[in-house]
Parts: C-alpha cells; structure tokens; sequence
C-alpha cells in the first residue's frame, strides 16, 4: 500500500470500528430497548460493559502488535470484532446483549492504541497531534454520517438488520489489511534528540502515566456520554422527528467538532504547547455539557450540545502527542494502551452511571453534571502535567 494511501486507510478501518462500537445507542431508542424490555441502567450496563473487555486485553494486546507486526495483529483484531458486531443483529434478550457487548471489547482490544502506535513509525513528534486528528476525525464523522445511515437502515429494515449491515466491513477489510498493510516505514522517521525512553515496567506504573490515564478518562467520558445518549436526548427535545430527520440532527455537533479537532491540533503542532490546547476544550465541553439540559428551547440545547462536541473532540488528538513525546518501543505500546484501557473506563461509567441516575431521578441533569464536574478535573490535572521533554 502506498504511504498516501495508509493514513486514509486507517481512517476508514477507525470509522466503521467506532461505529461499531457505539451504534448500540442508535439501536436502543429505536426499537431495541423496547423489543428487549431493557432499563435505562440495563442499557447503560450493556452500552459500558464493551470496556471491562476492553481494558482486560488492551496492553496485552498492542504489545502482542509490537511483537507480530501491525498488519497481521489489526487483521487478526478486525475479524474478530466484524464477528461478533454482525452476532449484535440475532440477540434474543437483554443478557445476551451484556455478553456479547462485553465479547465485542474483547475482540476490540488493542485497535485503537496499536493505531496511535503505528502511526508514531511514520510521523514525526512535530506533526502527530495533526495526523492523529486527521485520523481520529473519523469518530465525528462516523458519529454524524453513521447516525444518519443507522437512521436509515432502521427506517428502512429494523435494529437487528442495521447491526448485521455495519458488522461486515470489519471481516471484509480485515483481509485487505492482511494483504496491503506495511508493517513500517522501510527506514526509521528521523526525530529530534529526545531524552532516554522509559521502559516498559515504568511506563505501566508511573504516577505520570496515571495521571495522564485520569485526563483521557475525562475526555472520553465526554465523548461517550454524547455517542450513547445524545440520539435519546433528541428524540426528547424532538419528539415528533422521524428517525433520518433525529440522524441528521445528532450529526450536527459532530460535524461542528471534526473542523474543530483539526484545526485545533494544527494550531497545536504550530504553537509546540500542548497542556493548554488539551484542557482549555476540556474546560469548555466541561461547562456546557450539563448547562444543555436546563435549556427549554430545542435550539439552544443544540447549541450547547455542539460546544461540548466541539470541546471534547478538539482535545482528543492533541492529548495523544503527550504520551507519545516520552515513550517509545515496547514503552509506548504498553504506556499508550495503558493510557487508552484505563481513560476507556468512562466507557463503562457513563453510560452505567448516567442511565442509573436517569432510572433514580427521572431526569438526565444529575449524569451530566457527573460528566461535567469529571471533564474540568480532568484538565485541571492536565495542566499540572510537565511538558513531554521534560526528563522525570
């Protein structure tokens, strides 16, 4: 595969994985927490569940890439995940939807951060929060193209039909990665002189690392919240809205937070500073997340939606290029999918969390003040942080 061709590339593998990951929360609104007769704390369980699997293989995982090579290990990871996506579409009740989400973060485990890894071989520490928010755009978009087609495949078949549809990219493409993918650059990225890399004992129990891990848990907390819940809070604000017109409504903060996640990283990777181009949006999603919720105008609400959108997906790239500044080899495969495990936690907690205090309260204000209140934290610790050329 040509090197124009490989970040594009990754870029569509991300796209069709994160859409497989959070189109749960497109399916449950329409259909399938009726069907299933599933809580708001059931489905919250089942949406978070996917990260227990998930956290439990992540290291293992990207370390297993470090060893065998990217294109075998993703290959391997991609067919896994499309099986048991496409298995979503035959669940018969709300246990076999726990197992299978629980399954499907075991099959995930190790996509994304061996991704974050791979890229470090062919980009240089200059470039990588743009290149990494060229490949993480994907998430906004797949939110805001996926909710329209979700919308579709619903309207037009049923749930079960939109899950079938969207596992089987996965295990098709899974054999094109096999094929075309380099494992690395033919020579190593020339960088600047860095200090020593840690190895991998530190990188997995430096205070630093977990800190870190507690920033990206913030962070991620936002974006999930959003991806499982938002396509519930539209049908509230938009109750007479059919299905495509609620997609196209979910797709617009999305869209909105893609042109911010790369401009934003651009202007990071120019400036060199980090810590501020990492909590300044978290502070600003922080805030607005909650303060949507007390807004009556259907608009309004949107708006502040669509800033927490902006917030979250602004940071997401440039956090990475922290980490990534002081591991390297075997450290950065396991301190990044450290990192990534621990930070996707939120995955679990938010939606558990916020559908528990949902099903307790009757509303869905005291979640997202929980979201909210964990966000600005969160960059509060990241300005503690030291730079990344920094020896510790």
């Amino acid at each position: 595969m040509p090197r124009k061709l490989i970040l594009p590339y990754l870029c569509l593998l991300y796209f069709i994985n994160y859409l497989d990951r959070v189109n749960i929360g497109f399916a449950g609104p329409n259909g399938m927490s009726e069907e299933l007769q599933l809580s708001a704390t059931v489905f919250g369980f089942a949406s978070g569940v996917f990260f227990i699997g998930y956290l439990l293989l992540e290291v293992p995982s990207n370390l297993a890439l470090h060893k065998f090579g990217a294109r075998r290990w993703i290959a391997r990871i991609m067919v896994s995940w499309g099986i048991i996506a496409t298995a979503m579409a035959f669940v018969p009740n709300g246990t076999v939807l726990i197992v299978l989400r629980f399954l499907l973060g075991v099959a995930e485990a190790g996509f994304f951060p061996g991704i974050i890894l791979y890229l470090t071989y062919w980009y240089p520490q200059k470039e990588r929060a743009r290149i990494v928010a060229l490949f993480m755009v994907a998430v906004p978009i797949s939110t805001a193209l996926g909710a329209t087609f979700s919308g579709l495949l619903i309207q037009w078949t049923d749930w079960r039909t939109m899950f079938l549809i969207e596992g089987l990219p996965a295990i098709a493409l899974a054999f094109v990665t096999w094929f075309w993918l380099p494992d690395r650059p033919a020579e190593a990225i020339e960088e600047e002189p860095r200090q020593e890399h840690w190895p991998l004992k530190k990188a997995l129990t430096h205070p630093r690392i977990l800190a870190l891990s507690f920033v990206y848990f913030g962070i991620v907390y936002g974006l999930y919240t959003l991806g499982f819940f938002l396509p519930t809070i539209i049908k509230g604000l938009a109750p007479d809205a059919g299905i495509v017109e609620r997609g196209l409504i979910n797709a617009i903060p999305y869209v909105l937070g893609a042109v911010a996640m790369v401009l934003w990283a651009r202007h990071g990777d120019r400036t060199g500073e980090r810590k501020w181009h990492v909590a300044a949006p978290m502070l600003l999603g922080g805030v607005a997340i909650p303060f949507a919720l007390y807004l009556d105008n259907p608009v309004a609400a949107m708006v502040a939606v669509s800033v927490c959108a902006i917030g979250v997906c602004a940071a997401l790239p440039t956090f990475w290029a922290l980490p990534t500044s002081f591991l390297g080899g075997a450290a950065a495969a396991g301190g990044i999918a450290l990192i990534n495990s621990l930070g996707n936690l939120s995955g679990f907690v938010a939606p558990y969390v916020t559908g528990t205090l949902r099903d307790l309260t009757g509303t869905q204000k005291t979640g997202l003040w929980v979201v909210g209140i964990t966000m600005v934290v969160a960059a509060v610790v990241a300005l503690v942080q030291r730079a990344g050329t920094e020896k510790v």
